[in-house]
């Protein structure tokens, strides 16, 4: 079994930057972890993921080149720089892990709120 808890979340100026957190515990060795966010009305939409050696990373195009996923394993927490935040970034997002390149992602986090005001 696997437990996700984000944190980081709050409210930003547009053009500001966050940093979330998602810890990681119970069998986490080899797994994919993404961040997803999910705006009030609107379906939820993958941000980014990470690979368990950090080395493979994928990127929303609506965040690239502003947004950075990585991964501490010693910590089990996986961080979710964003930066140059614009108001439609604002969101509830989700950590979640699946094992295997493919496949859905069986664990979720609870979620943080990311608001950014304009």
């Amino acid at each position: 079994q696997v437990q996700l808890v984000e944190s980081g979340g709050g409210l930003v100026q547009a053009g500001g930057s966050l940093r979330l957190s998602c810890v990681a515990s119970g069998r986490t060795f080899g797994s994919y972890t993404a961040w997803f966010r999910q705006a009030p009305g609107k379906e939820r939409e993958f941000v980014a993921n990470i690979n368990w050696g950090g080395g493979s990373t994928t990127y929303a195009d609506s965040v690239k080149d502003r947004f950075t996923i990585s991964r501490a394993n010693a910590k089990n927490t996986i961080y979710l720089q964003m930066n140059s935040l614009k108001p439609e970034d604002t969101a509830v997002y989700y950590c979640a892990l699946k094992y295997g390149i493919a496949g859905r992602y069986d664990y979720w986090g609870q979620g943080t709120q990311v608001t950014v005001s304009s």
